[in-house]
C-alpha cells in the first residue's frame, strides 16, 4: 500500500502541466507549436528563455518537493525509504508524461527526473548535470544529453543499490529473512529505475531517429 500511494502522489503532483499551464496564461497552447510537448525544450523553442526557465523549474519542484515529503513521513529507513521515493518520482514521471486530462499528451520527463534525482542521490545528480552539459555545449542536441542522463540515472543507480550505498531494509543487519528483503528491495529499486529511464528513452523515439539520421533540431536553430 505504500508503494501505491506513493505512486498516487506521485501522480497527482506530474499532473501540474507547468508548460502547459505558463503557455495558456501567455495564450499559447504549447502543445499545438514546435514539437507539441509541454516540456522545457519546447518551451524554450516557442516561448524563450525565460519560459523554459520557468517551466524547468516547475517540472523540476513538483517532482522534488513529493520525493522529500515521503522521505521526511517515511523517516530513515535506509533502502525502504529510497524505493519509495523512486516510486514517488515514478508516478510524477507518469502524471508528466501522461496527464488524463490533456488526453495523455505531456512531456518526456527529463525536469523530472532532475527533481528525482536530487532528492534520492546527489552524487548522480551532480554527475548526471556534468555531462548534460558538456554534451549540449559540444553537440548542441539537447535530446542526446537527455538520453545521457536517462542511461546514467539507471547504470548509476544500479550500482550504487548493489554496492549497497543506501543501506539495507529497514536499516537493520542483512542476516536470515532480513537478508532476503533487502536483497528483493534492491532487485525493486534497480527495476524501478529501469522502468524510468526506458520510459525517458520511449519518450525520445522520434528524437533519436532524427539524431541517427542527422535531422535533430539543435538548441538555438530555427525549428525546421
Amino acid at each position: 500500500m505504500e508503494r501505491v500511494f506513493c505512486l498516487a502522489l506521485g501522480y497527482v503532483f506530474g499532473l501540474f502541466q507547468t508548460g502547459y499551464l505558463y503557455g495558456r496564461a501567455h495564450g499559447i497552447d504549447i502543445r499545438s507549436q514546435g514539437s507539441g510537448n509541454s516540456g522545457t525544450t519546447n518551451a524554450l523553442r516557442v516561448m524563450g528563455k525565460k519560459a523554459g526557465l520557468i517551466v524547468f523549474a516547475g517540472d523540476f519542484f513538483k517532482t522534488l518537493i513529493p520525493c522529500l515529503l515521503v522521505r521526511f513521513f517515511v523517516g530513515d529507513r535506509e533502502l525502504y525509504t529510497h524505493l519509495l521515493v523512486l516510486y514517488t518520482g515514478f508516478g510524477v514521471t507518469l502524471g508528466h508524461n501522461f496527464p488524463f486530462y490533456l488526453k495523455f499528451k505531456g512531456g518526456k520527463g527529463i525536469a523530472a527526473m532532475a527533481g528525482l534525482l536530487a532528492a534520492s542521490d546527489m552524487r548522480i545528480a551532480l554527475i548526471c548535470l556534468a555531462v548534460f552539459i558538456v554534451t549540449v555545449v559540444v553537440t548542441r542536441y539537447v535530446s542526446l544529453g537527455s538520453l545521457f542522463v536517462a542511461a546514467l540515472f539507471f547504470i548509476l543507480t544500479v550500482y550504487f543499490t548493489i554496492s549497497g550505498s543506501y543501506g539495507t531494509a529497514g536499516g537493520v543487519d542483512m542476516s536470515g529473512m532480513t537478508s532476503m528483503n533487502t536483497g528483493q528491495i534492491r532487485i525493486e529499486c534497480c527495476v524501478a529505475a529501469g522502468v524510468i529511464s526506458c520510459m525517458a528513452f520511449w519518450r525520445h523515439r522520434a528524437n533519436i531517429g532524427r539524431l541517427i539520421h542527422g535531422t535533430e533540431n539543435k538548441l538555438g536553430a530555427k525549428k525546421a
